[in-house]
């Protein structure tokens, strides 16, 4: 049972907390965020409340990288520590006015304690993978600071001197030039954290034996999902990407189509939209080509039938993994083969 709740609001300075007693607030404090500030406060806490690490429960909105040395604090100490989607929390608060830090840390807590039965302890993500997850972060900013100044080259030609522009040109093409290998470094670097987590790497060879699924879509699905273990189906990874529709309806005046959410993950569904892109129109033939064309001549929107086929690749990826086996395409005719041997064999025993 846990007898301390703990919220706590996440900043990059500083951490507010406020500690609640069943429904009483005990003690509300400011920490820095540092994992030193944060051991001094655990002791401090424990000798002030007279209370046991495992009688303490902690949570707090999951802010990406400021949410480190609380992490590394709460694994150390071995404390309880609930991670909560920021969305979740604020859409439970009802209509609220005004805002602050303590007030936040006290909303957390109050949440926590209202929602004690879903808490779900964090676990910390294995070395390789967190520090993909930063490489691949930085790669996304390389590659958009690329496209920018390739842009730059594109378009403004037309609209300088060729004296300035050989001038400007020779600029973007340098910082260009200096991205790409920076890009390649990084990439390197993904290749090798991969190849050292023997799990990782397993995965990624089973996620590149499915069509259109290449080395970086295959590592962004790995770190994504933690290696396969933070979704139970592809269900639910497709509701986290913003590839499962939905319909809104309320009775009689309010109707429309199903819609894809736009709570998601913009990333990998830009990732898996490039996939579903290359194996629908770029191949010359195949099962996904063939079904792409078909529902377009039946007069079905474009963006509807690749957002069927990036749910069904994202199936794909999740049966490879389940299975431990790499993608075949022959496996319906596998499957037919081997069922009707085995009605054959249990005819012959059941003459017999």
């Amino acid at each position: 049972m846990r007898k301390i709740i703990v919220g706590i609001d996440i900043s990059k300075e500083k951490l507010n907390v406020c500690l609640l007693e069943g429904v009483n607030i005990v003690h509300e404090d400011e920490i820095e965020n540092t994992v030193t500030s944060l051991h001094k406060w655990f002791g401090q806490m424990r000798k002030s409340l007279r209370c046991r690490m495992d009688e303490v429960l902690l949570c707090a909105e999951f802010t990406g990288r400021y949410i480190y040395p609380l992490t590394v604090a709460c694994h150390e100490e071995e404390a309880f520590l609930w991670m909560e989607d920021p969305s979740r929390i604020k859409n439970s608060f009802g209509l609220v006015r005004g805002k602050s830090d303590p007030v936040d840390a006290r909303r957390i807590a109050e949440y926590a304690f209202r929602h004690l039965d879903k808490a779900v302890a964090y676990k910390l993500p294995d070395k390789e993978l967190a520090s993909i997850r930063i490489l691949m972060s930085s790669r996304e900013l390389i590659l958009s600071d690329r496209k920018k100044y390739e842009a730059q080259i594109r378009d403004q030609r037309r609209f300088m001197s060729k004296e300035d522009y050989a001038m400007q040109a020779k600029i973007w093409k340098s910082i260009v030039r200096e991205l790409q290998r920076r890009l390649y470094d990084v990439d390197k670097r993904v290749d090798e954290l991969v190849a050292a987590n023997e799990r990782a790497s397993h995965q990624v060879e089973l996620l590149k034996s499915v069509d259109g699924v290449g080395q970086r879509i295959a590592v962004a699905m790995v770190v994504c999902t933690d290696c396969f273990t933070r979704f139970e189906n592809a269900r639910q990874f497709n509701c986290y990407a913003g590839m499962a529709p939905f319909t809104y309806t309320s009775g009689k005046s309010i109707y429309s189509k199903a819609k894809v959410s736009q709570r998601a993950n913009k990333h990998m569904k830009a990732l898996l939209h490039l996939a579903a892109v290359c194996v629908a129109t770029h191949m010359k033939s195949g099962e996904y080509k063939e079904y792409y064309d078909r529902r377009i001549a039946e007069g079905k929107h474009p963006m509807c039938v690749l957002n069927i086929i990036r749910a069904k690749l994202v199936s794909r990826m999740f049966a490879v993994i389940k299975r431990d086996e790499k993608y075949s395409r022959d496996y319906t005719r596998k499957y037919l083969e081997k069922n009707l041997a085995d009605v054959v064999e249990d005819q012959i025993v059941a003459e017999r």
